[in-house]
């Protein structure tokens, strides 16, 4: 699946999670937040399209997904993705150690 195709996806889904999804340029990751009641995930545009799907796929893997359809390929990518992060949180407690 291309990259452009999963981050609509990610996008669509976070949507449906109830998120807002802001775009923008500067000095940060970008994350997910709160602010007055309303859910936000912001982006940073700069990025590559890679980093910006691997924080979608944080912030959905947060979310209640199993009452939700998610295509069968799009699951796929995001288990990939969801895998991929648990490997690098693990290998960051074990360097802490």
């Amino acid at each position: 699946m291309k990259t452009e195709t999963l981050l609509l996806e990610l996008e669509s889904l976070c949507e449906k999670g109830g998120y807002t999804i802001r775009k923008e340029r500067g000095a940060f990751r970008g994350d997910q937040c709160v602010i007055e009641g309303d859910k936000l995930i912001v982006i940073n545009k700069n990025k590559p399209l890679e980093s910006q799907t691997a924080i979608l796929a944080r912030v959905l893997r947060n979310l209640n997904t199993d009452e939700t359809y998610i295509k069968p390929a799009v699951r796929k990518e995001l288990e990939k993705i969801w895998d991929r992060l648990q490997r690098f949180k693990e290998e960051d407690i074990t360097e802490e150690l």
